[in-house]
């Protein structure tokens, strides 16, 4: 098998993160943990000259303490394709800026190992690629024809409206069939978004907990459940929502196992999806989060079971 020495992190800058539930940060410190060399870039520092791609690094070292989380090295350009293994972790948007970093990552892919591969991700946008699951998700309509949207609202009654490639909840509204704000709401979401928007029948289970279940390589690998505040449609921890601990449902497991080839195909060896009551809504692959809720309220050590996926893998 081949050893792996060196890791880079492609994230959000280490400094802005919240170590007690960032899952990237519970990843690198498993890395460093097993005697890996970690580097810390963020997505700007990445340069493709001719047919080489190089980053701008930083040596890191990790310490789960808060307010005293990580120290950083001089900086130094490096041959990106010198590194074993890539995480490709920062935070969307899913915009031009993702989606070029992608492009670029996928001329060191595989032989530098990318996690995840970086053409499925760019391929698999999280609200787009769980359609190809029909009959797993709840009713949903994807356009920017607000006529659409007002006749799918008629039909389904209360609708859950979000931008196509938005994350953490950010521009996710309740409109309900009697909701004399749905024209200025699509007019608001016309000005602000070039693409088309999300539109899904809204799921009273929601109340009950939004769940975020993590497979790793395919296979389930932890849960927890989110729980919205009170006044809040939205289940997403930084938003006010509450994390709980959870057992699988046998529909959840279904979905489980029927998604799992899909991202053993795509080479989506770190996944999270989203389960409302007995719906799939997200297939989340860009930077899935819960790691440390799982493990936190007792549940697998998700980031082990990472690293020894992406060590089979390399092999």
């Amino acid at each position: 098998m081949a050893k792996i020495k060196n890791v880079a992190v492609q994230m959000d800058h280490v400094s802005g993160i919240n170590i007690a539930g960032d899952s990237t940060f519970a990843m690198s410190l498993e890395a460093q943990a097993r005697g890996y060399k970690l580097f810390h870039y963020t997505p700007d520092r990445l340069s493709l000259r001719d047919d080489k791609l190089y980053a701008t690094v930083e040596p890191m070292v990790l310490r789960d303490v808060k307010g005293d989380h990580y120290e950083l090295g001089a900086l130094e350009r490096i041959d990106l394709s010198t590194m074993d293994v890539v995480l490709l972790r920062q935070d969307p948007p899913f915009d031009m800026s993702y989606i070029t970093s992608t492009h670029l990552l996928e001329r060191i892919h595989p032989k530098t190992l990318v996690v995840n591969d970086p053409a499925w991700v760019r391929n698999s946008p999280e609200k787009i690629f769980v359609t190809e699951f029909s009959d797993l998700m709840p009713k949903t309509l994807i356009t920017k024809d607000p006529g659409e949207i007002r006749r799918f609202r008629d039909e389904m009654g209360d609708i859950i409206l979000k931008p196509l490639y938005g994350n953490g909840g950010a521009g996710v509204f309740h409109s309900t069939k009697d909701d004399r704000n749905l024209s200025s709401l699509l007019e608001m979401f016309g000005q602000l978004f070039r693409e088309p928007f999300i539109a899904q029948q809204y799921l009273p289970d929601v109340r009950r907990g939004d769940k975020r279940i993590i497979l790793v390589d395919g296979e389930f690998a932890g849960a927890i459940n989110r729980v919205p505040a009170e006044h809040d449609s939205r289940s997403n921890m930084h938003v006010g929502g509450r994390a709980e601990p959870t057992e699988l449902t046998a529909r959840e497991k279904e979905i489980c196992e029927r998604i799992g080839p899909a991202l053993r195909e795509r080479g989506f060896l770190l996944v999270g999806i989203d389960v409302i009551g007995d719906y799939m809504t997200e297939i989340n692959v860009t930077s899935p989060t819960g790691i440390r809720e799982v493990k936190k309220f007792g549940g697998a050590d998700i980031a082990s079971l990472l690293w020894d996926a992406i060590e089979r893998k390399r092999g």
